[in-house]
């Protein structure tokens, strides 16, 4: 770190923990790291970090749905997602997790500052309820008709099909995702952040440069239409962090996500012990605060989250990075045709070097959606990387290390021909800082070509069958092999590991700086393969894979949709069975003593039955279709001769006789009257 170094803290959008890592995440996460390895590369101070964003109504349901707590599946995606990071050579210096003891105590914190500062408000508000899972619908867990259009199966807050915006209340018969079953409404106490009180510091902040014009258009809009109170409670049952000093009362994921960021740092600040967090997040803080995000959360961190950071008395960002979606092909990531691509299943096939100069080849500053062609994508790696600039290297490498011993020429002959190269960096630098990655590539790869058009001018082929031309091959390859330095240090924030190889062929470290000055009776190692071309069968194959994957998820799901559903009436008869089969099942009537609902058990009741003088602990999933203080003193017919069956909540000594198609449509199978507990059904 030089005297005159920058201090910055750099994050990426924090990626949600209920869900794999695929290759539209991959743009932002990529695209930072490339600015990332530049700063350091220039010698500036960089704190990378990032976290997983593990709250909200959606990871508790699909928790719920795998059976697990959310904390336990929360903590599987997290190694996930950091190997699929880890894959990439994003180069985090901290990666952590919203649902953490640091962001509680800072959620809690900002939430208390912003209280205390006459930032947050309350009131009544009426809400659409789901009567069965006794939970507040989030606008995105109720479908219905569209009221404009008529769409059926549309969600609670857009329209697919016509793009209507609405509130939930306008669907024409909604239901609840969750449940299936119709919303009633009802009222709760929600608090607010009053948002419009920041509206002449949010304009100033926005003309300081801090947003790209794009962005800082869009935020135009929002002033003209009218900032609005931001509601940031959410009820129980939910998943996330109690608002200090409230019952059942939890902060909207919305609000401790962005926190998340100062979490991960405070994280890594008591790990390391030399960092201090007030330096970073202080008011007055002359450090560098930067975010990169995608275009579809831009709302909440050109407007909530500086407006929070002011009203909590902490430093707004230097500035929010914003790009623009990844399309394949020309179209939206399509899991039929297998472009919807997971990271895990591109690391399975292809160099994630590709990727990230790919990325890099067509990353501009602006908000732009970038399509990753995948049949340019092969031709413009092999061409540029391998074709232009590591074929650089081969040609000459042979000659220096067969004929020279590994000896680079004591003198560099083209002076001229190098400053060209070197001259380059102050450009490539400002394209570089400016996150202009497609025109710093268009750079290097035109320098590259001018090396490969010296090489082919001098053809050291030639030069090496020709006696007394030793000290000029020498000096040919020397200039090759120096090109290809210089150029292999420009691209080293977007190809680490391809640089790093070739440091172990140089025997070099390469810096920015230390290309100043070409290398000279410099001993090389023996050149070995650096980069293979890109087989467009292993494309091929990563599109077979995501096809299968896909699938696979899609059989899942219906298999677990079905289980839910319970049986249905449509579903084909079993094969046929002996009478003797039959005459093994042993069905009585029993009288049901107590039922209760199983915690943590979506479907599940616990019955106490009475058999005639025995007695006997039963589970049965008919929880959607009854109360369990409604069956209290029924009979009903079981399966009294069923093996026990160890589950998750106890034993179940026996099987309860239900029918029907699922979900609310249950029926429990009761004796006529005069039945009695013990009595044989025949």
């Amino acid at each position: 770190m030089t005297a005159n170094s920058r201090k910055m803290l750099v994050t990426c959008a924090l990626p949600y923990a209920n869900g794999s890592i695929h290759l539209g995440h991959m743009l932002e996460h990529i695209q930072a790291d490339i600015w990332v390895r530049y700063q350091r590369l220039r010698g500036n101070e960089v704190h990378f970090i990032c976290a997983d964003d593990a709250h909200g109504t959606p990871i508790m349901l699909k928790a719920q749905q795998m059976g697990m707590a959310p904390e336990e599946m929360i903590a599987e995606v997290s190694k996930e997602h950091q190997a699929d990071f880890a894959g990439f050579d994003i180069s985090f210096d901290n990666y952590h997790s919203t649902h953490s003891d640091e962001n509680r105590e800072l959620a809690s914190f900002v939430y208390n500052q912003l209280k205390s500062n006459g930032y947050i408000t309350s009131r009544t508000i009426s809400q659409l309820f789901d009567p069965e899972k006794e939970m507040f619908l989030p606008d995105r867990f109720v479908k219905g008709t569209c009221p404009k259009c008529k769409a059926d199966d549309q969600y609670g807050d857009n329209c697919d099909n016509c793009g209507e915006t609405y509130s939930p209340t306008e669907l024409i018969d909604p239901k609840s995702a969750v449940s299936g079953a119709t919303p009633i409404m009802k009222d709760s106490v929600h608090f607010f952040f009053d948002l419009p009180q920041f509206e002449t510091m949010l304009k100033d902040w926005t003309k300081s440069g801090a947003l790209q014009e794009e962005t800082a258009n869009k935020m135009q809009e929002w002033f003209e239409s009218g900032l609005q109170q931001w509601d940031i409670s959410r009820d129980a049952p939910y998943f996330g962090f109690e608002i200090p000093g409230e019952k059942d009362k939890f902060f909207y994921v919305w609000l401790d996500a962005p926190i998340g960021y100062m979490g991960s740092f405070k994280n890594l600040c008591d790990k390391r012990g030399d960092l201090s967090f007030d330096e970073f997040w202080g008011k007055d803080s002359t450090t560098e605060l930067y975010h990169f995000i995608g275009k579809d959360i831009v709302y909440f961190h050109s407007l909530f989250w500086p407006a929070m950071l002011d009203g909590a008395g902490f430093r707004k960002p230097n500035n929010v990075y914003v790009h623009g979606y990844v399309t394949v092909n020309g179209a939206k990531m399509s899991k039929s045709k297998g472009t919807f691509i997971k990271a895990a299943t591109y690391l399975q096939h292809l160099d994630p070097e590709c990727l990230r100069y790919y990325y890099a080849a067509k990353l501009n500053s602006r908000i732009d959606d970038l399509d990753l062609n995948l049949e340019d994508f092969t031709q413009r790696v092999n061409a540029d990387v391998v074709n232009k600039i590591v074929n650089l290297a081969s040609r000459n490498a042979g000659f220096i290390t067969k004929r020279f011993d590994g000896q680079l020429a004591a003198e560099f002959a083209e002076p001229a021909l190098y400053k060209e190269f070197t001259d380059a960096s102050q450009r490539i630098a400002e394209l570089y800082e400016a996150r202009e990655f497609g025109r710093a590539i268009r750079e290097i790869t035109a320098l590259a070509d001018k090396a490969n058009q010296y090489v082919d001018e001098k053809a050291p082929w030639v030069v090496a069958k020709e006696e007394g031309k030793d000290q000029e091959l020498q000096a040919i390859c020397s200039v090759g092999i120096n090109l290809f330095r210089v150029l292999m240090a420009y691209l080293k924030p977007v190809m680490p590991n391809l640089a790093e190889r070739t440091e172990a062929f140089l025997n070099e470290t390469l810096t920015w700086e230390g290309i100043a000055q070409p290398l000279t009776g410099h001993q090389i190692s023996a050149f070995k393969a650096l980069f293979n071309r890109i087989d467009p069968k292993h494309v091929e194959a990563m599109i077979e894979t995501s096809k299968a994957d896909a699938a696979a998820e899609q059989a899942a799901k219906e298999a677990a949709e079905k289980k839910a559903a319970g049986p249905l009436a449509d579903e084909p008869i079993a094969p046929e069975i002996e009478f003797d089969d039959f005459a093994k099942i042993d069905l009585r009537i029993a009288k049901i003593i107590s039922c209760e609902s199983v915690p943590k058990a979506d479907k599940l009741l616990k019955f106490q039955l009475d058999l005639g003088g025995e007695t006997r602990q039963v589970f049965s999933g008919i929880k959607s279709a009854y109360n369990p203080e409604d069956l209290v003193g029924k009979l009903t017919v079981v399966v009294a001769n069923l093996k026990p069956r160890k589950m998750k909540f106890g034993m179940s000594e026996g099987m309860i006789l239900a029918a029907g198609p699922g979900g609310k449509d249950l029926w429990l199978l009761e004796p006529h009257e005069g039945a009695q507990p013990g009595m044989r059904v025949m």
